[in-house]
């Protein structure tokens, strides 16, 4: 009998501590390469476990791919295929698998698998209106009904969090037990807000650019908060993860217990004496910051012609300066650094409470950010690395068979593999439906490859200047390279990872690239296939 056959004892089950950060690229942490910002306590972990050098994400938003990690489905199964799609009530998750086997199950910080209340901008509706308007069309009824109770889909509406503490149900998606965070920066929503008042702070009187002190003129996303650290969101987290663990060693169950900090998502404003921890001026372009996009697609040629202006819309991509860039980069690894204190101080717990040798623990992000490669900010309308390419470190426990360092493995992976590879350390039953593969043999020693290619999807239901709504991206990646298409527009990025593994000329349509044109095209439609939605038994023949 195989590891991978041999049934997990139940007085072995082990714990599972899932860490994860929001819009976080690999290699803004130190065990990801950065030789700048300072991150001992993830590098600590990472030493210990298994480090996933070619982990990618299902879809680089939000929402999308961490429906993604509770599900092991890509977004076009799970439907959540864009930010403003709450993932349905009833699917089948990990932490429901985990539940219905035992498991107590607790979710810390931001989930967003529903709407937190943002709108879209004026701008945005127009759009919509005009290329797709049934999408925005109150009377128009969708093709599949989700929740039917009323209310179902506004647990996370940050407006509603504001007037009263709403506890979460005890089954949401899952999560017996949720301490919960609405939105990102200094002054979020849901259960945090009450907890800051409750000690004093009133984190909307007190967050925001507004109430800072501290302004960085060059983009609006870069302060520092008037908001004390020990005061802050992963402040917050790292409080309420601990108290978790102190209970879970008193129980007997085994513990699935789920930590998404907030950051380092912009507004880039850590608190003082974060702030200073990193000097723009010390802070390296990356390579291809100044790049020629003459062959890029228009959309991101429109942005880099526009360098130095941030859009109306905070979350969209935009092409920065170098003093742009540095002083959001300092910022951020200000943000960087407060939450590795943060997860210092939970496995620093998880050791205290004798729990350390029986819990699995990883950590990764929900998507990365462009910050600086390609001279491009944020997210969306781009599958460079930096946004596709997330950490992901997984250390099991000396009761599942660890011995000292896991070492980095090359192999190519998915954010939605971990929701199986979970199951099978956890010995939880596996549902109808999962399209992520385990690649628990790596993390044992007994294989080194995982999948040959990767898809990424990415839906938006409106465009930008360069490439009109709506926008349909499927994205494949192999050892050879990667190919990006933008259905509907004829545009298309092919790169070729052997001579050009920064991604800085794009081959697509060239005739000298024929063949690694045609062998991306083929890896892609089989891969497509091969998120068909399998999650409902046939009953019959007919």
């Amino acid at each position: 009998m195989t590891a991978a056959e041999r049934p997990v004892q139940p007085e072995r089950r082990p714990n599972v501590l899932m860490i994860v950060a929001d819009q976080l690229r690999a290699d803004h942490l130190g065990f990801g390469g950065n030789s700048v910002v300072r991150t001992p306590n993830l590098d600590a972990l990472a030493a210990r476990g298994t480090v996933f050098e070619n982990a990618t994400v299902a879809n680089p938003t939000c929402m999308p791919n961490r429906a993604s990690l509770a599900t092991g489905r890509w977004p076009s199964a799970h439907g959540t295929r864009c930010n403003g799609i709450p993932l349905d009530p009833e699917s089948r998750t990990l932490m429901r698998s985990l539940a219905d086997s035992g498991y107590r199950t607790i979710g810390v910080g931001k989930l967003h698998h529903q709407n937190m209340g943002w709108d879209f901008e004026p701008e945005q509706q127009e759009e919509i209106r005009a290329t797709a308007p049934l999408l925005l069309d109150e009377h128009s009824a969708d093709a599949r009904q989700r929740g039917v109770a009323e209310g179902w889909d506004r647990w996370e509406d940050r407006r509603a969090h504001e007037e009263r503490f709403i506890p979460l149900p005890s089954d949401y998606y899952g999560y017996g037990h949720v301490d919960l965070v609405v939105g990102h920066g200094d002054h979020p929503g849901g259960h945090y807000l009450h907890w800051a008042r409750e000690r004093g702070l009133d984190p909307g009187a007190v967050g925001g650019r507004e109430n800072s002190e501290a302004v960085y003129p060059g983009w609006d996303q870069v302060y520092r908060t008037a908001i004390p650290a020990e005061l802050h969101p992963s402040a917050y987290i790292g409080e309420k993860a601990v108290e978790h663990l102190k209970d879970a060693a008193g129980q007997d169950a085994p513990f699935f217990l789920f930590v998404s900090f907030p950051d380092p998502h912009h507004p880039f404003s850590p608190p003082e004496g974060y702030d200073e921890l990193y000097s723009p001026d010390d802070i390296p372009l990356p390579p291809g910051f100044e790049q020629d996009h003459s062959t890029s697609p228009r959309h991101i040629q429109q942005m880099v012609a526009r360098r130095g202006c941030p859009g109306s819309d905070p979350t969209m991509t935009w092409a920065a300066t170098a003093e742009q860039y540095r002083h959001a980069a300092a910022a951020q690894y200000g943000l960087i650094a407060l939450m590795d204190e943060q997860i210092g101080r939970i496995l620093a717990e998880l050791e205290a409470q004798g729990l350390a040798d029986n819990t699995v623990v990883v950590f990764t992000a929900d998507h990365g950010d462009l910050f600086g490669d390609h001279g491009l900010m944020l997210k969306h309308f781009s599958h460079y690395r930096a946004v596709t390419n997330v950490p992901l470190v997984v250390a099991l426990p000396a009761s599942l068979g660890a011995v000292g360092d896991g070492g980095r493995s090359d192999a190519l992976v998915s954010s939605p593999d971990l929701v199986p590879t979970l199951m099978e350390l956890t010995g939880a039953a596996p549902f109808r439906g999962i399209q992520g593969r385990s690649f628990a043999g790596i993390l044992r020693g007994e294989a080194q490859t995982h999948r040959e290619a990767l898809l990424v999807e990415e839906d938006q239901p409106f465009g930008l200047p360069g490439l009109p709504g709506p926008v349909r991206m499927r994205t494949v990646i192999t050892a050879r390279g990667r190919l990006t298409r933008y259905f509907g527009s004829g545009m298309a990025e092919l790169y070729d990872h052997h001579a050009d593994p920064g991604e800085l000329e794009n081959l697509a349509g060239r005739p000298e690239h024929r063949d690694l044109e045609r062998h991306l095209t083929e890896a892609l439609v089989v891969e497509m296939a091969g998120v068909a939605d399998e999650g409902t038994a046939p009953t019959a023949a007919a």
